[in-house]
């Protein structure tokens, strides 16, 4: 499917949040219920002329900030872009309530946007590539509105289902999303644990640098339209519907509040990994699932040796299905 796309868009300016060799447009995505709305598209040239490219779409409390995973892509062959989608990182308005959302497919044209930029650039073929909630919105993309420049899409640790056990899961959640039809704003508590991000961040135990402001070690609360929008679009994914070939990336355990550092530097610190692999078996026909052992939740910014392998697996995997 082809789309003529309508967004009104800036030039392209340098991204002071990465530095050399890294720009950034802002398109403006008209208004919704928060009032105006943008998204800001980043880019990373290939080393070498080329006219593939990936497009990244972040998670939830999140930004692009990943400079290692674009330089990898970058010295491969591939020129990386990446969304930061409405509402978040680059995105964010004065005024706007971060992470605000009432339906997934509100990011489509922050998706679209990433590709028209990708076109305008010569970029034709393309590979879409989605962690934790931006992976759930990617395979829904994929789904309902797939482009057929995008020749395949790279999930690392989807938000494919809820990681909620008991009477939390089985009445907690169904409450929440009932309730984000007439109360959007009612609160839905994260709880206070920070051990994943302090599995990630420098300030901590891990060796990552980013924006607190963006990117806050404590997973901030949500609503009950946010818990019903993800809720819509998982329960949308139907077996089979995602036709191009899908790389499904998660660790190999999970890990909760209550657990040592030692075991969320080497876990998936937000969803349940085996529950990641059931869910995107089905996405489509042909889903290669990888286990990442010792993989944290953004399975890139695992230790040094565990993020080798997950990029050896990225770069086998392009090449068998003729991507690379």
């Amino acid at each position: 499917m082809t789309h003529q796309n309508v967004f009104s868009t800036s030039r392209w300016m340098p991204d002071n949040e990465m530095g050399h060799g890294y720009e950034m447009m802002i398109f403006d995505q008209g208004e919704d219920y928060s009032g105006k709305v943008n998204c800001t598209v980043i880019r990373k040239p290939s080393h070498k002329a080329s006219t593939r490219g990936i497009l990244y779409i972040h998670g939830f409390s999140d930004y692009f900030f990943q400079k290692e995973m674009a330089e990898t892509f970058a010295k491969h062959g591939w020129n990386f872009y990446a969304v930061d989608l409405r509402r978040y990182g680059r995105s964010l308005r004065e005024g706007q309530r971060p992470f605000e959302v009432r339906d997934l497919r509100e990011y489509f044209d922050d998706i679209r946007a990433g590709l028209a930029a990708m076109e305008r650039d010569g970029v034709d073929e393309v590979v879409l590539m989605g962690h934790s909630t931006g992976g759930l919105t990617c395979s829904l993309y994929m789904q309902c509105d797939p482009d057929e420049r995008i020749k395949g899409l790279i999930l690392n640790s989807p938000f494919l289902t809820w990681n909620v056990q008991g009477l939390k899961g089985a009445l907690g959640i169904p409450l929440m999303s009932a309730l984000g039809r007439v109360a959007p704003h009612v609160k839905a508590s994260n709880g206070p644990d920070e051990s994943y991000g302090h599995s990630l961040s420098a300030e901590n135990r891990g060796e990552w640098t980013y924006r607190k402001d963006w990117k806050p070690d404590r997973l901030p609360d949500v609503d009950a339209a946010w818990v019903r929008a993800v809720d819509i679009a998982q329960k949308a994914l139907k077996d089979g519907q995602v036709k191009v070939p899908v790389l499904l990336l998660h660790s190999d355990k999970s890990a909760y509040p209550g657990d040592s550092p030692e075991e969320f530097a080497k876990a998936d610190g937000v969803l349940d990994a085996m529950a990641i692999s059931k869910a995107g078996s089905t996405l489509g026909p042909d889903v290669t699932d990888f286990t990442v052992y010792d993989g944290l939740h953004d399975v890139v910014l695992s230790r040094p040796d565990v993020r080798a392998v997950v990029y050896t697996a990225i770069f086998d995997w392009l090449a068998a299905r003729n991507l690379g």
